[in-house]
């Protein structure tokens, strides 16, 4: 009689990355993921979809039934299925094995999508392992770091978009476009970012100027952002790799604790040494 493996080692391999089993595991989802999108992709190709709809079906049923018993294997093992079912990750996986069978249920091309596209958000299972790259990490906790100066950022940039908005449908008023003070402000979101869809453009020469230091001020407003990310991003960097010198050599690149220098054997000043020179 044929038996389950063992509700550990499931677990392990199947919610952990520690091991090489676990490490193949997650390996292979995230190609079977990225599989399934493209076959989403490309049934929404209208002639793909025309000559090789028969096949683009079948392997949608053949993810479908993979998402489900990795679904059903994941409750199984699951140390508190409860807590699984509700938990985020929990229902990204149902929403993965979902779609065709709701497809069963709703019938008529207008759902055939909108229902489809819930496979996308397994993609979240690919993302949750990027914790585990050290790369990653280093990054996360850059973004992590910059995260009150990007929010001042942003409230700024509110502040001005707003004002800039409201400074054009003063100016400009309904007749050119400016309908309403959103309507503005929409105006100066896409004008400020350099986006420009050029649906609403100032006609008023006074409007023409405003909307001139506006564009000026998008190609000042984008640099911020971007230096305050790569300021935290290289003290991160600084963090994970010392850039200590040798007074002899003048080379870098050592352990925090080192005390000689793995280039010359030259004898390395401390920390705090290094600090004050």
């Amino acid at each position: 009689m044929m038996r389950w493996p063992d509700k550990d080692v499931l677990y392990t391999v199947i919610f952990g990355t520690e091991t090489p089993a676990g490490r193949r595991f997650d390996l292979l989802l995230i190609v079977t993921i990225l599989l399934s999108i493209g076959v989403l992709f490309l049934d929404s190709i209208g002639w793909i979809r025309e000559k090789y709809g028969l096949l683009l079906s079948a392997l949608e049923w053949f993810f479908t039934l993979l998402f489900t018993l990795e679904y059903g294997v994941r409750i199984y093992c699951s140390q508190n299925r409860p807590a699984y079912i509700k938990s985020f990750y929990g229902i990204i996986d149902l929403l993965a094995a979902l779609p065709s069978y709701l497809m069963l249920l709703m019938p008529g091309a207008s759902y055939l999508m909108v229902v489809r596209l819930l496979r996308v958000l397994r993609i979240f299972r690919v993302l949750k392992l990027m914790r585990y790259v050290s790369e990653a990490q280093v990054l996360m906790r850059s973004l992590n770091q910059s995260r009150r100066k990007i929010l001042v950022f942003f409230s700024a940039l509110f502040t001005l978009v707003t004002l800039f908005g409201s400074l054009l449908y003063m100016v400009e008023g309904p007749e050119n476009g400016f309908t309403s003070i959103p309507t503005s402000i929409y105006w100066a979101i896409v004008t400020i970012t350099t986006v420009g869809f050029g649906d609403i453009t100032p006609q008023t020469p006074l409007g023409q100027g405003i909307a001139a230091i506006t564009m000026l001020m998008g190609y000042a407003i984008i640099a911020v952002p971007t230096g305050i990310i790569t300021a935290e991003l290289g003290r991160e960097i600084r963090r994970e790799y010392d850039f200590r010198h040798c007074p002899q050599c003048d080379r870098s690149g050592h352990d925090r604790d080192a005390k000689f220098c793995k280039h010359c054997g030259g004898e390395m000043e401390n920390p705090a040494q290094d600090k004050q020179g």
